[in-house]
């Protein structure tokens, strides 16, 4: 160790109580969120993927509202602060966090000082998502994840309770104000952070200070005849077990007139599904080589969402919103259970076939029935209907059989489709 960092360890353990930094207790609130920063979010999203209880989590929400927690002391490794119930009674409140390590820090500040941009966003108290995501790939999380929150109080709950669960609401707030505030949590002082990334890009920089001659270089043109190999793409990122929970909009805040918050939270929770499922599909092996897939048409997405929505609410505008009647809707909804977006339009799409398709298909039945009798099929367009019972079969657009079936004078999906039409009649038996 040579004496610069002997100086600055004797320096870090003889300041290391001068770290910690209190907070003043924070003013009742109505409708406001806790946190307006990626970072702040980043920091509710750990309480809230972590809690074993949503019970308890909401209550600590309206606590923090509420004005019930204290003045908030912060230091590396954790926060305290006195959390009171509505009765007034109050109770010891800590939230531990790992703090980095010699090795984790070093890392982090050469990445920091590798970028002037990233110093300069420190410095006006923002946090560069560029800086967190290479600290991520370097091995060092910056930002709390699922389980790095690790709550203590005297109330004896072993998990997040209200108390702690207001302790972190509050904390997102003066996220928002100061990042320094999680890099304290971490381990070290704004003052010695700073230094320290002074120092670093100091000697960076009189390291990359020419001496001697300046090398001209080698002329562009030359370097791209060479025609060098491109470096190989990264890996691709994993997927995730399941889908990510978007944030709550429970709040004590009355929602706007033409809000419906249950329908919001229903959508962001949709998309967090489907884009899972995307990305299921992306890393499945063969995708490149797969055709793209169709957009769905706004209709389609419409049936689609219903068909995952439990609340009644939900399902009733979106049978408005297509212009349904919710009978009609449930009756599309048990189309694309069979069949997504093509059963849905064997369902609603009245085609007529031209005739090399029409020619195709009489050869299909002719095949279907060849060693039997055949049943007798009346044509309407793409539609055969078997003569004295109540069955179907329609063909789609892309030339597969879809079996139907008459109940109470309409005619509805029985079974998903099959390449022939004997094995789609044949799934839906006459009564």
């Amino acid at each position: 160790m040579n004496t610069r960092d002997r100086y600055r360890d004797r320096d870090r353990d003889r300041d290391r109580d001068s770290y910690e930094k209190t907070f003043p207790a924070v003013a009742p609130t109505r409708g406001r969120g806790f946190a307006h920063t990626w970072w702040g979010h980043a920091w509710v999203r750990a309480l809230e993927d972590s809690a074993l209880d949503g019970t308890q989590v909401k209550q600590g929400r309206r606590y923090a509202r509420a004005g019930a927690v204290g003045t908030m002391s912060v230091r590396p490794g954790g926060l305290t602060a006195v959390v009171r119930d509505p009765d007034g009674t109050a109770h010891r409140t800590d939230v531990l966090v790992q703090e980095f390590t010699e090795a984790e820090w070093n890392r982090l500040l050469d990445l920091a000082a590798a970028e002037a941009g990233h110093i300069a966003a420190l410095l006006d108290r923002e946090v560069p998502p560029e800086l967190a995501e290479d600290a991520a790939a370097a091995g060092v999380e910056l930002l709390p994840g699922i389980g790095d929150l690790d709550p203590r109080c005297d109330c004896g709950e072993w998990d997040h309770c209200a108390h702690t669960a207001a302790l972190c609401y509050q904390v997102a707030r003066l996220l928002d104000q100061d990042p320094f505030v999680l890099l304290l949590l971490r381990g070290r002082g704004e003052r010695e952070l700073v230094d320290d990334l002074a120092e670093r890009s100091t000697a960076d920089a009189g390291a990359e200070a020419p001496h001697g001659p300046v090398d001209e270089g080698i002329p562009a043109a030359e370097v791209f005849a060479v025609g060098a190999p491109r470096p190989a793409l990264p890996r691709l990122p994993g997927l995730p077990e399941a889908p990510g929970q978007p944030p709550t909009l429970d709040t004590e805040a009355e929602p706007e007139p033409h809000l419906d918050v249950d329908a919001v939270e229903f959508l962001a929770q949709a998309a967090a599904t489907e884009a899972h499922r995307r990305l299921a599909e992306a890393l499945a092996p063969g995708h490149a080589d797969r055709a793209p897939t169709a957009p769905l048409s706004l209709t389609e997405d419409a049936v689609r969402l219903t068909a995952e929505a439990d609340d009644f609410r939900v399902r009733s505008r979106l049978a408005a919103a297509t212009g349904r009647s919710r009978a009609e809707m449930e009756l599309a909804v048990r189309a694309w259970g069979f069949g997504a977006a093509p059963g849905l339009a064997a369902l609603e799409d009245d085609w007529t076939p031209d005739r090399s398709t029409l020619a195709r298909a009489r050869a299909a039945l002719a095949a279907a029935w060849a060693d039997e009798e055949a049943p007798a099929l009346r044509r309407v367009r793409a539609r055969w209907t078997e003569a004295g019972t109540d069955r179907q079969l329609r063909l789609g657009r892309e030339g597969r059989w879809w079996p139907y079936r008459r109940e109470a004078g309409r005619w509805i999906p029985s079974g998903p489709s099959a390449p022939e039409p004997g094995s789609a009649l044949e799934a839906d038996p006459a009564p």
